[in-house]
């Protein structure tokens, strides 16, 4: 066991929180999870997973069920509004029997790692957050929704872009800003979709990644000058308006087959990358609490399981929780920073109809520095 830390707080399951449980019970750290959502749902459609996200779920354990549940795949094939090529992306190897890129509705991926955080031993409070939290050099007293309290060697606040805890802690750290730019989802049949592709037009692009042997999902980013709603009666239309762009004829089948009963979402596109620290105290950020990214280089899960890999190394290798923290940072710093701010170019240049090659470029480079050891 750490004599760093004895026992450890996690607020929220989502990804991060999650996979930070597993890993921490894996070096023998007692750990509570509270989520305040009871039913411990995760929204929207389907989610591209990376070879550097599909090998950090690989450490966690839960790579089988991945390929299981969703899609893997090679390669990411890029084409023009009409279908025509422009390139074939690579996906870098991450490591034997990974693959280089997959894709899984968001909503299984999380039942595999709310079954894995559970048989981990993880202590589980759903419909439960902190109502007070205290930190100290020496520990760190938490106060609950549900009336009950303890105290812990470290709190882990992973509860997401609008974080509560980076909130309470952190009350003069920057708060989520808007891109300009906003992300519609659906899941439609895969047909004889093999692998990944996107579809560049003037200000939109259209893209699709297979999440099971019948399914895929496809993703559609458009410029928003505004931060607006938009009521479910409005998506289905809205999208297939932006979709009339796209006459490749995989685009227009994926298209035609959207109906009223089409799980379709919207949501904007934001980001957030808070300077260090990272942590205060017993108190530590992770995941989209501390560094939200847009989905440009479809690793914003991924980094954040990451972390959890990261923090839970930290935290065996030494006795002191300061330097533990302080090692987390460094690993993690460049490589998220990297991410939320190439991701934040990608989406600028074609809010913009800036230069394309600058963008293939930074797509390429991107994939070799995420391929890289953590």
């Amino acid at each position: 066991m750490s004599a760093a830390v004895k026992n450890v707080l996690i607020i929220g399951g989502g990804f991060s929180g999650m996979s930070a449980a597993i890993q921490l019970r894996k070096k023998g750290i007692e750990v509570d999870l509270v989520e305040i959502d009871p039913g411990w749902r995760s929204y929207g459609a389907g989610i591209t997973i990376g070879g550097p996200s599909l090998r950090a779920l690989n450490e966690v354990g839960v790579l089988d069920d991945v390929k299981t549940r969703g899609y893997c795949s090679e390669g990411v094939d890029l084409f023009s509004a009409e279908g025509h090529p422009i390139a074939q992306l690579p996906t870098p190897s991450c490591g034997p029997g990974v693959p280089g890129s997959g894709g899984i509705m968001r909503q299984d991926l999380a039942k595999i790692l709310a079954n894995a955080t559970r048989e981990s031993g993880t202590g589980v409070r759903l419909g439960c957050t902190f109502s007070e939290i205290y930190p100290s050099d020496d520990e760190v007293r938490v106060q609950f929704t549900d009336g009950s309290s303890g105290s812990y060697d470290l709190v882990i606040g992973a509860d997401g872009l609008y974080s509560s805890t980076r909130q309470a802690v952190f009350p003069d750290a920057p708060v989520p800003r808007f891109t300009r730019q906003g992300v519609w989802r659906a899941v439609a049949p895969l047909g004889d979709v093999e692998r990944a592709a996107m579809f560049m037009g003037r200000n939109t692009k259209a893209g699709f990644n297979p999440i099971s042997d019948d399914q895929l999902y496809l993703f559609v980013t458009e410029d928003r000058p505004e931060n607006l709603r938009i009521p479910d009666e409005e998506l289905l239309p809205r999208l297939s308006q932006l979709l009339e762009e796209f006459s490749a004829p995989v685009i227009r089948r994926i298209a035609d087959s959207l109906g009223p009963d089409s799980l379709i979402c919207y949501r904007p596109l934001e980001g957030l990358l808070m300077p260090r620290p990272w942590y205060k105290n017993r108190v530590l950020l992770i995941g989209d609490a501390v560094h939200a990214t847009t989905p440009h280089l479809a690793s914003g899960a991924g980094i954040g399981i990451e972390d959890a890999i990261v923090i839970a190394e930290e935290l065996a290798a030494t006795d002191n929780l300061e330097i533990a923290l302080e090692a987390f940072q460094d690993r993690r710093w460049e490589r998220c920073r990297m991410v939320v701010e190439n991701s934040a170019r990608l989406g600028e240049i074609e809010v913009t109809g800036g230069d394309r090659q600058e963008h293939g470029r930074i797509m390429g480079e991107s994939m070799q520095a995420l391929a890289q050891p953590i």
